[in-house]
C-alpha cells in the first residue's frame, strides 16, 4: 500500500526536509515530494495530487494555514501540520481549518513515519467495512447483497428467487425460530391463504440444495410446532 501512496512536504528547512525524505523513503514511502514555500506547496499539490501533506505553518511567503484552507477547498487528504509554534491556539486553529495532526518541532523523523502510516491503517480500515457491509455471513454462508450471490464453502449455489429470498431472510435471522407464516409474510408478501404447502415446499427444495444430506438436515432444522430456524454457530453479520 504504501508503495503507491504519495507524500507532499512543505516546510522551508531543507535540512528538515531531506531528513523527513529519507526517513520516508526507508519506512516503505517510495513517492516523496517536497515544496520550500506556501506558493510552491500549493503548485505541487495540484501537479502531484498527494494521499498526505506534512505542511509547515511559518513559510517564507505566508502561512501553511493559508496553504491548508487552499487544499481542504478541493480535497479532503490528511494534513499533518508541522510547526515550531507550541501554543495551544496555534494547535487549535491548525484543527479548526482542517488540519488531522500537529506536530511540534524538534520532532521524531520516524514518529511523524509512524502517524503516517497509522492514519492510512485506519483508512484502509474503513474503506473495508464499508466494502463488507453488503456482505451477510453465517457459518458456512456468504451471502452478496449485491452480486445477489450464494455461497456455501466457498462455492456458489443457485437458488431460484423464492428460495433465495427464503434462505437469505432466515441467514439474517440466525438461530432464531420463524414461524410459517411469518416467512410467507416475509418472502411472498401475499394473501396467506395455502401458505402452509408453500412454505414447506421451498423449505424442501432448499434443503436439497444447501444440506449435505437433506433428509437430515444440520442447517435448516425443523422446530415442531413453531417453524423453522437456521442453525449456525458463531453466526454473525
Amino acid at each position: 500500500m504504501l508503495q503507491s501512496q504519495k507524500v507532499l512536504i512543505v516546510d522551508d528547512e531543507e535540512d528538515i526536509v531531506k531528513l523527513l525524505k529519507t526517513v520516508l523513503l526507508k519506512e516503505g514511502f517510495e513517492h516523496v515530494f517536497a515544496a520550500f514555500s506556501a506558493k510552491e506547496g500549493w503548485q505541487q499539490f495540484q501537479d502531484q495530487r498527494p494521499d498526505v501533506v506534512i505542511l509547515d505553518i511559518m513559510l517564507p511567503d505566508g502561512e501553511g494555514y493559508d496553504v491548508c484552507k487552499q487544499i481542504r477547498s478541493v480535497s479532503n487528504v490528511p494534513i499533518f501540520f508541522l510547526s515550531a509554534k507550541t501554543e495551544e491556539i496555534d494547535k487549535i486553529l491548525g484543527f479548526a481549518i482542517g488540519g488531522d495532526d500537529y506536530i511540534t518541532k524538534p520532532f521524531s523523523p520516524k514518529e511523524v513515519a509512524y502517524r503516517i502510516k497509522a492514519r492510512f491503517r485506519r483508512q484502509e480500515a474503513a474503506y473495508e467495512d464499508v466494502d463488507k457491509a453488503h456482505i451477510v455471513q453465517a457459518g458456512p454462508f456468504v451471502f452478496d447483497e449485491q452480486k445477489i450471490e450464494l455461497k456455501k464453502n466457498g462455492e456458489i449455489i443457485e437458488l431460484k428467487p423464492k428460495e433465495l429470498g427464503l434462505f437469505t431472510h432466515l441467514l439474517k435471522h440466525p438461530n432464531q425460530i420463524i414461524s410459517k407464516e411469518s416467512l410467507y409474510d416475509q418472502v411472498w408478501g401475499e394473501d396467506s391463504f395455502g401458505y402452509d404447502n408453500t412454505v414447506m415446499v421451498h423449505i424442501r427444495r432448499l434443503r436439497e440444495k444447501i444440506e449435505d444430506d437433506p433428509s437430515n438436515p444440520q442447517y435448516l432444522v425443523t422446530v415442531k410446532g413453531l417453524g423453522y430456524k437456521l442453525a449456525l454457530e458463531g453466526a454473525k453479520r
